[in-house]
C-alpha cells in the first residue's frame, strides 16, 4: 500500500497509537509526561545529528514516529475529563445522597420514552467548583419541559455513576457515555430543578437560536412535521426529533448514514457554493475571496449543524480541499485525509472511539482508494449511464470497507444498499441544494411557498421510496455474530485481496491466501472455544425470571410462559446468543429445582414454599416471595444467594444485609448484573 509510505501516514498511525495506549491502559499523568520529555529529547537529538547529512537516518524517523506516539498519549490524557483534579467524580459523594448542582445546558439529545435528555455542564456542587459533563434526564410529564441551550439550571438531586451493562453481550450504555466523557447521570422531576436568569451566550447558544429560528419560521409556513424533522436532519444536523419508525426504515434500507451530515452532505454544500461563486474573476484577489467565502460557509454550516464528529470531520477535510482547490496544486488526496484526522484528534482525541468518526473515515479511505479500480472494470460510453455507475461503484467501494465494522457494532447487513444509494443520491443532491436555500431564506424569515413545498414534497417522496426499499425485509440479514477477532481477520482479507487485486503477482496472491487461512483458523477458532462451553445464565429481567443454560451452540431457556412464547423477540436473549455464536433450541417452563454442572439450584418463587429436606448449593430469589429471609438461611444453609431484577429494591437491601451478616456470598443482577454459574 502505497499510503503507507507516506511519512505522514507513519506519524498519524504513531499518534492514533498512543491514543489507543493511553485510553485502554489509563497511565499516570507524570508518566506520561516524562515519556514525552524523553520523545521530544530523542526527537531533537536525532534532527540535530541529521542535520548535515544528504538523506535523513532511519534513527530520524523512528524518533519522529515515537515523539507521535507521545503525542497521542498526552493528547489523550490532557482531554480526559477524569483527570482533572476539578471535575466532580473526585471529592463528591455520587450514589448517596442529593446534591445541590448547577449545571448550563449544553446539549439538548433525543428523549426517551420515560425522560427528556439534556447534556450539562457542571458549574456548582453544594460548595465546591466542579467542572465535567452530566446526563440530564427530566421524567416527562404533562408539561413540555424545554429548556434553552445555554441556561443555568440548579438541581437538588442525586447523582449516579454509570453502571456495567447489566446483561451478557448487551450495549454498554455506560461505557458509551465514559467515551463521551460523561461519568455520572441525574434523574430529576421538573419541581427539581430551577431555572436561572443568567444565559450563557456562547457560540452553542447562538448556534442553537439560529437553528431554532429556522425551524420555527418552516412551521409557521405549514411544513409537513415529519419530513420537516428529517430536513433537520439532512440540512442542520439534528436527529433528535424524528421518529424511531422513520430511523428504522433508513436503517433497513442502507440509508441511515444521510440523517446524520457527514463528508457526502459537505461534498455538497462545497459544490453548491462553487456553483454560487462562479461569478467571480479567476484572479489572485478573485480565487482569495472565493477561498475565504467557501471557508466560511463550510465552518458556519459545521456549527448550524452542531459539531458532531462527522460534521467537524468532513468540514476540516473538504477545507483542505478547498486550499488545494485555491494554491492550484495536486493535492494528494490522502495527505488530505491524514491531516484531517491528525487535526481532528489533536484537539479532541476521544473522536477515534465514535462509531460514526470510525465509518466515515474507513468507508472515505475505501472510496478513494477501492473506486478508482472497481470504475476501470467497465467504461460506459453513454454520460447517464457513466453517472450511475460512478454512484454504483462509489457504494460499493464504501460498503466493502465499512462492512467489517457495521457488522461489528450492528450485527445486521442491508442487501439492498445499492438500490438504495442508485436511487437516492442523485436525489439527494436535489434536496441539499433546495435545503440549503430554504434554510437559509428562513434564517432571514423570508420562506417562499413554492421552495418551501418543493422541499417538502421531495422529502416525503425520499420518504416513500426508503420505506418501499425497507419493506422488502428478507433482504436484510440481521443477527449476524461478530467479534473482534473476526474483526482484524476480516479486514486483513479484504486489504490483501485489493492489493493483489491492483497488481497481481505470486507474492500478493500469497499473502491474500494466507489472510484467507488466517480468517478461516479465526472462524474455527471461535466457533470451537464456544462450542466447548458450558454455562447457565440469570439474566437482569425486571419483572419477570430469565434463566438460560447453553452447552455449546444450544440454549434452553428457562421462563414463565409469556416470556416463552415472545422469546424470539427477547432483545436480552437475542444479544446474548448472538454473542456466543449460539441459538435457542429448547424451552422449559421455570421450575424450582435446577441442576448444573453437579450443582442443585433452587428457584424461590412469590409463594414462598420450599422443601426444607432439599440443601441447594444456591438459591435464586424471584418475585419478591414473603419468608423470613434470616430463618430460611439458618435452615438451608446455601453456599450462595442470587436476587434476580423481578425483586423488591427495598428488600432486596434487607436480604442483601442479612447475607452480609451471615458470612454467605449475595449477588444482586440489579446492582451487579448478571449472574454466570460455569
Amino acid at each position: 500500500m502505497k499510503v503507507l509510505q507516506f511519512p505522514l501516514a507513519r506519524i498519524t498511525i504513531g499518534f492514533m497509537l498512543g491514543i489507543l495506549l493511553a485510553h485502554y491502559f489509563q497511565p499516570h499523568p507524570l508518566h506520561v509526561f516524562i515519556l514525552l520529555f524523553i520523545a521530544f529529547s530523542s526527537f531533537t537529538i536525532a534532527y540535530f545529528v541529521s542535520k548535515n547529512k544528504v538523506k535523513n537516518p532511519i534513527y530520524f524517523g523512528w524518533a519522529t514516529y515515537f515523539l507521535a506516539f507521545g503525542i497521542g498519549i498526552t493528547s489523550q490524557i490532557i482531554h480526559t475529563n477524569s483527570f482533572q483534579k476539578s471535575n466532580y467524580i473526585h471529592g463528591v459523594a455520587i450514589n448517596e445522597k442529593p446534591h445541590i448542582v448547577e449545571v448550563t445546558v449544553r446539549e439538548k439529545l433525543r428523549s426517551s420514552n420515560y425522560n427528556d435528555r439534556y447534556i450539562v455542564l457542571v458549574n456548582q456542587i453544594d460548595d465546591s467548583i466542579k467542572t465535567g459533563r452530566i446526563l440530564l434526564n427530566i421524567r416527562k410529564d404533562s408539561i413540555n419541559h424545554s429548556f434553552e441551550i445555554g441556561t443555568h439550571l440548579q438541581i437538588n438531586e442525586t447523582l449516579y455513576e454509570n453502571g456495567p451493562a447489566k446483561n451478557p453481550n448487551q450495549f454498554d450504555y455506560g461505557k458509551y457515555l465514559e467515551g463521551k466523557q460523561i461519568y455520572a447521570q441525574i434523574y430529576a422531576d421538573a419541581s427539581d430543578i430551577k431555572i436561572g436568569t443568567l444565559i450563557v451566550k456562547d457560540v452553542w447558544y447562538y448556534t442553537s437560536r439560529l437553528r431554532t429560528k429556522i425551524i420555527r419560521n418552516l412551521e409557521k409556513s405549514h411544513f409537513s412535521t415529519a419530513e420537516l424533522n428529517v430536513a433537520d436532519a439532512l440540512i442542520l444536523g439534528q436527529q433528535q426529533d424524528i421518529s424511531p419508525e422513520i430511523i428504522k426504515d433508513y436503517q433497513f434500507a442502507g440509508a441511515v448514514h444521510i440523517l446524520s451530515v457527514s463528508g457526502l452532505h459537505i461534498g455538497f454544500i462545497l459544490l453548491f457554493v462553487t456553483f454560487i461563486l462562479k461569478p467571480f474573476p479567476n484572479t489572485r484577489r478573485g480565487s482569495f475571496i472565493k477561498l475565504i467565502i467557501i471557508l466560511a460557509s463550510l465552518s458556519s454550516f459545521g456549527l448550524i449543524a452542531g459539531l458532531a464528529p462527522s460534521v467537524l470531520r468532513s468540514v476540516t477535510m473538504f477545507s483542505f480541499v478547498a486550499i488545494g482547490m485555491y494554491l492550484r496544486r495536486s493535492t494528494n488526496i490522502f495527505h488530505t485525509l491524514l491531516v484531517s484526522i491528525l487535526l481532528i484528534l489533536l484537539f479532541e482525541p476521544t473522536f477515534l472511539f465514535d462509531v460514526g468518526f470510525e465509518l466515515s473515515y474507513v468507508a472515505l479511505f475505501f472510496i478513494l482508494w477501492l473506486q478508482p479500480l472497481l470504475a476501470q472494470l467497465w467504461t460506459p460510453k453513454n454520460v447517464l449511464l457513466k453517472y450511475f455507475w460512478d454512484i454504483l461503484t462509489v457504494s460499493f467501494a464504501a460498503q466493502i470497507g465499512a462492512f467489517p465494522l457495521s457488522i461489528y457494532y450492528f450485527h445486521q447487513f442491508p442487501g439492498l444498499f445499492f438500490v438504495t444509494n442508485l436511487v437516492i443520491i442523485p436525489f439527494l443532491s436535489v434536496i441539499m441544494g433546495l435545503g440549503v436555500l430554504v434554510m437559509v431564506l428562513a434564517a432571514f424569515d423570508y420562506v417562499p411557498i413554492f421552495l418551501e413545498k418543493s422541499l417538502e414534497w421531495s422529502i416525503s417522496i425520499l420518504n416513500k421510496i426508503i420505506n418501499s426499499i425497507a419493506s422488502l425485509e428478507q433482504f436484510i440479514i440481521q443477527g449476524i455474530p461478530f467479534n473482534w477477532q473476526l474483526l482484524f481477520s476480516t479486514y486483513l482479507l479484504i486489504i490483501a485481496t485489493i492489493i493483489w487485486f491492483k497488481k497481481p503477482s505470486f507474492n500478493r496472491l500469497a499473502l491474500a491466501l494466507i489472510t484467507l487461512i488466517f480468517f478461516q483458523i479465526t472462524y474455527f477458532a471461535t466457533h470451537w472455544n464456544n462450542q466447548n462451553q458450558s454455562e447457565l445464565v440469570i439474566f437482569n429481567s425486571k419483572k419477570n425470571t430469565l434463566i438460560a443454560e447453553r452447552n455449546g451452540e444450544n440454549v434452553t431457556l428457562y421462563a414463565n410462559d409469556n416470556l416463552l412464547k415472545k422469546a424470539s423477540q427477547n432483545k436480552t436473549l437475542a444479544s446474548y446468543s448472538m454473542g456466543n455464536f449460539s441459538h435457542l433450541t429448547s424451552k422449559k417452563s421455570l421450575q424450582n429445582l435446577i441442576y448444573f454442572n453437579g450443582k442443585k439450584i433452587f428457584v424461590m418463587d412469590s409463594l414462598g414454599v420450599y422443601p426444607k429436606e432439599i440443601r441447594p448449593d444456591i438459591v435464586i430469589f424471584t418475585q419478591s416471595p414473603k419468608i423470613n429471609f434470616e430463618r430460611y438461611l439458618q435452615n438451608i444453609k446455601p453456599k450462595m444467594v442470587v436476587v434476580d431484577a423481578s425483586n423488591y429494591r427495598n428488600i432486596q437491601k434487607l436480604w442483601k444485609a442479612t447475607c452480609i451478616k451471615k458470612k454467605i456470598p449475595f449477588h444482586a443482577t440489579v446492582e451487579k448484573g448478571f449472574y454466570t454459574l460455569n
